[in-house]
Formats: C-alpha cells, sequence, structure tokens
C-alpha cells in the first residue's frame, strides 16, 4: 500500500506529549462564517481529532461533536484535557474501515458539519473516504478540509500535505467548492456529493494499444484497485500487450509497473475478452482477474497517474469519471456493478478460477449478526442451515449493495430491473432462504435443483450439502446466468452450476440417476411444471412459492409417485415467472378506468351488467367477525379463492368512492358482484379494532354479499384455528373419481384438491 505512518507511530506520538499546531483564530473566523451552528443546534464529525483542540472549538460553537482517531494515546490525552467538555463523544476508530459512530434516542442520523485538520494528507484512500463521508451529509451539511499546502512545505515534509492536483481530486467530487486561506492552511468547504458516476472515454487509441489487458485486483478487505490518472478520470492497472506477450502476463507487467504489487502469471485468469469500437479503431481488451498479489501499493508512474486506492465494490456506480474500458472490465467481474456501460462484445473464457478471498471484518460481523436475528426468529432451527447463514459471504452476491443492506435479516435486495423499473431478480431476505432451506431437509450429498438463478441461494444449498453434494441452478435470462456464474467464481463453493434455460423445464441433461433429491423454486408460480415432480426423487421435496388466486405461500411438497403433498406452508412474495407458463392474468376495467377486476385464478368470468351495477346503490352486510388489529387473516385469502364460485380481485386508485379496498377479494356473479372489506370499530392507540364487512352492487348484490358473509364466518369457526388446509397437487388428466374429496382448482398443468375443515357448507366450483 502507500507508505503512511504506522498506528504505533501515532501512539507513541501522543505518548510523548507532542502535538500539531494549534487551532488558529482565522481558522475559527472561517468556521464560524462558513459552517454556522444550524438553528436548533447541530451534529459535527471531527476526523483525525487527535487530542481535541477542534473537537472542543466545534462544541463551543454550539455542535454536539463525535470525535475520532485511531490511536488511543491521542484520546486519552483529549479525554483527560477537556473532561470538563460534555458536548464532545471520543471514539477510537479507522476512518478507512470502521463504522461511523450511530445515532441515540430521536437523534436524526448524519451530520452537518465534518471536519479533516491536518489529517487529510495521511489518509490512504482519501477519495474513498470522502465519498463515504459525504454520504453522511446531512441536507445543507458540509465537509471542511484543513491541510498544509506542498508548494510551502519544505521536501521532507512532504507527507503531511497536498498539492493543486491533489486539492482539485477533493473537490471534484462535490457540486459546492469554497476555498479560504488561513494563514498559509488552505481550508475547503465542501457541499452537494456528487453521487453519479460518470463514464468517459478518450480520444483515438494509439495503435499499439489496440490489443491490451485490464488487471482487476482486490486487497484483503474485497476492495477494488483504481487509479486516478493524469487525464482526470479512474483506470484499472492496463496497459498493451507487447509483442509475444500473453494477456495474462501483460496484466502482471502493468500492475507491477504501474501501481508496485507483483503477481504470478499463474495467479492471472482471464475471464473475458472485450471487443468495442472506438472510432475507426477495433478496441481488444482482455480482463484479467489477478488472485494472489504481494507489495506495496506505490505511485510508479507519476506522468500518468496522480494516485491508486482500495474501493468498496458498491460505492463504484457512484465513483466519477471511469474509463470506459475499466468500466466494462469491472462489470465483466462483478456483473452489474456499474451502470449504464457503453454497447460491447464479449467473450467469456472457459477456464474457471476461484474463489478468492478478501472480506471486510465489518461483514463478518454483521454476518454473524444476521444469523442470530435469523435463528431467534425461529427460521433456522438446524445446526446446518445455521453454519451456511454463517458461512456464505451474502455481499458477495450483492456487490452493488452497501454491506448493511445485504446483512439486513428482512430485505429482499432487487438485482435486476427492467427498463420500467419492476424487478425481475432478486436475492431473496436472509429469513426466507433460511425457512426455504430448512423445509428442504438437505443432507450431506444430496443433489438439488434450483430454479431462478442469483449465486446466493444456491451457495447457501451448496454449503448444507457439504463437498459431496451439488446445486444445479437454471435461469432463463442470459444476464442472470453470467452474472450467477461470475459471483460464484469469485466467492462460491464450486458446487454450484448456473444453466441457462427455461425452469419450467427443469435441468435436462443435468438430473442425477433417480432425480434431484431436492427442488426449490424461487420465483411466483401460477402452476406445477411437470419437469419439477418428474426430475425429483420418490420421497424429494419441492419447495415452490404457489400463487392461488393472486395470493403467493410458499409451499413444501413431498413426491409420492405422481402426487404431491403439501407439508408446510410460509407467507411470502417473490417476483413472477417470467418462463414459457407465464400466465397473464385477465382482467376487465370498469366504470372508467376506477375499478379493475383480475382473474388470479386464470379464467376471465362474465363481466356483463358490472357498469350498470356499479352506478346503482351500495348494499352493505356485516360478517359479525371482529378482530384485533394486529389479527392474522391469511388463510382466510385462500379460502375464499379456493371455494367461492366467481372469485376474482379488485384493483382501484388510491381513493375511490365505489370500492372501499385497493385490493380487495371478490365474487363476481349474475351482473353483480361483492367484496371483503373492513371498518375500525375501535380506533385505541394500543390495540385497534376491526369488523369485516361485504360490500356489493347490482340486483344480485344481496345474495352474492350473504353468500361471502358465510365463507368468512365459516372461516372464522372452522378453519381459523386449522391454519392451512391437506393440500394434494395431482397431474393434470386425473380423473375426478382418482381425486380425494375436497375443493378443486385446475390449472394447466395440474389438479389441486385443498380439503379445507368442514368447507362442504361453502364448497362451490370456482
Amino acid at each position: 500500500m502507500i507508505a503512511v505512518p504506522k498506528k504505533q507511530a501515532w501512539q507513541d506520538h501522543y505518548a510523548e506529549g507532542k502535538g500539531f499546531r494549534q487551532v488558529s483564530e482565522a481558522e475559527r473566523a472561517l468556521l464560524a462564517e462558513h459552517t454556522p451552528v444550524p438553528e436548533g443546534g447541530g451534529r459535527a464529525l471531527d476526523v483525525g481529532c487527535g487530542a481535541g483542540e477542534l473537537a472542543v472549538t466545534l462544541a463551543g460553537m454550539g455542535y454536539t461533536v463525535d470525535a475520532v482517531d485511531y490511536a488511543e494515546e491521542a484520546l486519552i490525552r483529549a479525554r483527560s484535557d477537556h473532561a470538563e467538555v460534555s458536548a464532545v463523544r471520543w471514539w477510537c476508530l479507522d476512518i478507512e474501515r470502521d463504522p461511523l459512530p450511530g445515532v441515540s434516542g430521536d437523534e436524526e442520523p448524519g451530520f452537518d458539519l465534518i471536519t479533516l485538520r491536518l489529517s487529510i494528507a495521511f489518509i490512504s484512500s482519501r477519495t474513498a473516504v470522502l465519498r463515504s463521508l459525504g454520504a453522511q451529509l446531512r441536507s445543507g451539511g458540509a465537509i471542511a478540509v484543513i491541510t498544509p499546502l506542498a508548494k510551502t512545505t519544505s521536501a521532507e515534509r512532504r507527507n503531511i500535505a497536498l498539492d493543486e492536483d491533489e486539492l482539485a481530486l477533493l473537490a471534484e467530487e462535490f457540486g459546492e467548492v469554497s476555498r479560504f486561506d488561513a494563514e498559509g492552511l488552505a481550508v475547503l468547504v465542501l457541499r452537494a456529493p456528487d453521487g453519479e458516476a460518470t463514464v468517459v472515454e478518450q480520444g483515438r487509441p494509439a495503435p499499439q494499444a489496440v490489443f491490451g489487458a485490464s488487471a482487476v485486483v482486490t486487497d484483503t478487505e474485497g476492495r477494488v484497485l483504481l487509479g486516478r490518472s493524469t487525464r482526470g478520470r479512474w483506470e484499472l492497472p492496463a496497459g498493451g500487450v507487447e509483442s509475444g506477450e500473453s494477456a495474462p502476463a501483460a496484466a502482471v507487467r502493468e500492475l507491477c509497473e504501474e501501481a508496485g504489487l507483483v503477481a504470478k502469471v499463474a495467479d492471472a485468469h482471464v475471464v473475458t475478452v472485450l471487443h468495442d469500437d472506438r472510432e475507426d479503431v477495433r478496441r481488444i481488451a482482455a480482463v484479467v482477474r489477478v488472485t494472489a498479489w504481494n507489495g506495496e501499493l506505490t505511485l510508479r508512474e507519476a506522468d500518468k497517474f496522480l494516485r491508486w486506492e482500495w474501493f468498496p465494490l458498491h460505492t463504484l456506480a457512484g465513483l466519477g469519471k471511469l474509463f470506459a474500458p475499466s468500466a466494462l472490465a469491472l462489470n465483466a467481474v462483478w456483473p452489474g456493478i456499474v451502470p449504464r456501460l457503453p454497447e460491447a462484445h464479449s467473450y467469456p473464457w472457459a477456464a474457471p478460477y476461484g474463489p478468492v478471498s478478501g472480506e471486510p471484518a465489518e461483514a463478518v460481523r454483521l454476518r454473524e449478526q444476521m444469523t442470530e436475528s435469523v435463528i431467534r426468529g425461529g427460521w433456522a432451527p438446524s445446526p446446518r442451515v445455521q453454519a451456511a447463514l454463517r458461512a456464505v459471504p451474502r455481499h458477495r452476491f450483492l456487490p452493488e449493495a452497501p454491506l448493511a443492506t445485504a446483512y439486513d435479516d428482512e430485505i429482499a435486495v432487487a438485482t435486476v430491473r427492467e427498463d420500467s423499473g419492476a424487478v425481475v431478480s432478486s436475492v431473496s431476505a436472509p429469513w426466507l432462504q433460511a425457512d426455504m432451506a430448512e423445509q428442504l431437509r438437505l443432507e450431506p450429498g444430496m443433489q438439488v435443483l434450483e430454479v431462478g438463478s442469483g449465486g446466493c441461494n444456491a451457495e447457501l444449498l451448496a454449503h448444507i450439502v457439504g463437498d459431496r453434494g451439488r446445486v444445479v441452478t437454471v435461469d432463463l435470462d442470459p444476464f442472470v446466468v453470467r452474472r450467477a456464474k461470475r459471483l460464484c467464481a469469485e466467492a462460491g463453493s464450486g458446487r454450484v452450476t448456473a444453466v441457462l434455460g427455461d425452469g419450467g423445464q427443469g435441468a435436462p441433461g443435468h438430473v442425477p440417476p433417480g432425480g434431484f433429491d431436492a427442488v426449490i423454486i424461487t420465483h411466483t408460480a401460477t402452476d406445477i411444471a411437470p419437469a419439477w415432480r418428474d426430475q425429483l426423487a420418490e420421497g424429494g421435496r419441492l419447495v415452490v412459492p404457489l400463487d392461488v388466486g393472486g395470493y403467493t405461500r410458499s409451499i413444501t411438497l413431498v413426491r409420492r409417485g405422481d402426487v404431491l403433498h403439501a407439508e408446510h406452508w410460509t407467507y411470502c412474495g417473490f417476483v413472477r415467472d417470467r418462463g414459457a407458463a407465464a400466465r397473464t392474468v385477465p382482467t376487465t376495467t370498469l366504470a372508467g378506468g376506477e375499478v379493475t377486476v383480475r382473474w388470479e385464478l386464470g379464467t376471465a368470468g362474465n363481466t356483463t351488467g358490472l357498469e350498470e351495477a356499479l352506478r346503482g346503490e351500495r348494499y352493505e352486510l356485516s360478517t359479525g367477525l371482529v378482530v384485533a388489529g394486529q389479527f392474522n387473516f391469511e388463510t382466510l385469502q385462500l379460502f375464499a379463492a379456493t371455494t367461492l364460485g366467481g372469485f376474482c380481485r379488485l384493483s382501484v386508485p388510491e381513493k375511490s368512492e365505489l370500492v372501499a379496498q385497493r385490493d380487495a377479494a371478490a365474487i363476481v356473479a349474475d351482473g353483480s358482484l361483492a367484496y371483503l372489506t373492513h371498518i375500525k370499530v375501535s380506533d385505541g392507540t394500543a390495540d385497534w379494532r376491526a369488523e369485516f364487512f361485504i360490500h356489493a352492487y347490482g340486483t344480485a348484490g344481496p345474495e352474492l354479499a350473504e353468500r361471502f358473509a358465510s365463507c368468512v364466518r365459516t372461516w372464522d369457526r372452522e378453519v381459523r384455528e386449522s391454519w392451512y388446509p391437506p393440500l394434494s397437487i395431482h397431474p393434470a388428466g386425473t380423473p375426478d373419481d382418482q381425486l380425494p374429496p375436497g375443493d378443486l382448482v385446475d390449472t394447466p398443468a395440474c389438479r389441486l384438491v385443498f380439503d379445507w375443515p368442514a368447507a362442504a357448507s361453502v364448497r362451490e366450483a370456482p
């Protein structure tokens, strides 16, 4: 790395009673004028606080101050010298690696002022640190950098100062920049951090650079190396391939010549060859992943680069000017990491490598915290699933996400979106991944099929089945499959096989003798594909998020012959199927677009007469069911969908005069409709209560309302306490006389029989 004073040197500095230049009256005046305390008080962060003089100055201005330094000896002096100052909290942490102090009580997150006095020159990754600090600013907040200038600093003390190019680089990250002089010190006041990445180009490449190699290198914390070039952009170590030289050898050479890091050609692996057109030149570049290196980061070619820095992957999308070939290379290793790329052809290399080590200590802490939360929630009772949650580096399958987001146990993170913004691929929340893995009841050595790729869930399953096991993951999106392959190569077990194909066909050519021991579907399905059953071993378990009537539940099914039997249900949500079996929900729009009828079971009903009915008077009927605000009625939705004829769903705008529910369960028949809603009957702060009502329109509305109300009462009396019903799923075409008694829902591929308790009193043909 770049040579910086070691931590022990700072410890010794402060232990010996040494200090730094005192805060001048000019500095105090500039801070008071340009960074005044907001009305009502403000919060400040003093980075590299030393013995605390500036932190106390800020407290005197009216700020509540968090003062940080990584030398404990400095803080010992600060606490002793300023014990009477209650407005300062002292923290020992490394600003380049450790999380910032949190807030307490009702305090608003973020800072109104962040100061770096005489410390910025000693921060090796100062651009990354400033970007991170900029994200912590409150609205209108500022960062104040106070530093000596190189031109007025002796050569032997050059390491404490910045030159004009380095100051300009600091300012580049912000939309508002002011500069002042304080008795020879430069004072930068930076506001409005710029969070937008800009991919930039250069002119026509020199002929010898038409075929080049880029080196993608990460450190022990998983951060990627980028250099700030004298041409005003961030670049990977890269250069032309010389005569007789291989692309890996060129990447290794350039890494050493430009950044001082030494790697072996055996540790340099071609990921892909990129080809794009720059004016009239065909630019070809090998993307080379360097998996091991040694040495110290140094600036070897000062005429080409200003500095080298390590960047966390999730910050790349907002880095600023990023050289186009470098952006393309980064995306080849971590697909999706940099948005809005120029067009390029990619020719992936088949030779495998990895995994590549390296993660920050904070990821380990957050992963353990996430695991404990999932265990406390009851979602991961088995030691095998618990061990997998602790072992699989979830953040490495979400390189675009901050660590805190990746390890939030309740969040599903979107990874691929359509142009409209709709999510088409995501990594499920950890609690749900754990629950579905538990339901598979995996043992070491098992073979698993996953339909719907991403990499993270497949690796979780691969960890559970162990060295002798295997996971085949299938997806129809080439980008999703490429991403899964790349991320599994970087951080995986080597036991995941990513396959491009329609998951509705299973994994032809990859089915083990006797079938897969378990099959897991990670998208919402409206049907059970025959291939899932046929490729599942006898007694094997299929976990599928099944949509019935527009309500999705993760259902655990066990194969017995040609029939699948349900054993477990979990309330959940997933992205929808995009394969050949994907179903378009028939809809009918009424009342000038105010009401939309959705036939979620797949077959449109007769809506003749509903326009006239909605212009008539609304009929209301109480079901007699009064419930508390936190009442769980998730089985009522499925009970109504599978037992009431003419079932559908109503969608309305946020405010509608016709329908009180934005998304309502309904039935339609005889030119009339009825839907389920609830009305508050008490509004206590701790526990409000609501009564279920049926609203109906049309001449047959009262009759439909009574049918729906009877369904609700039967559910409350017979179903509510028994939870989900026995469910068996039979192949399409199974004769009625070979089906067990129950409520039947037919789909194109199967026949579902729900055995609701005492449902015969409301049973109809859905």
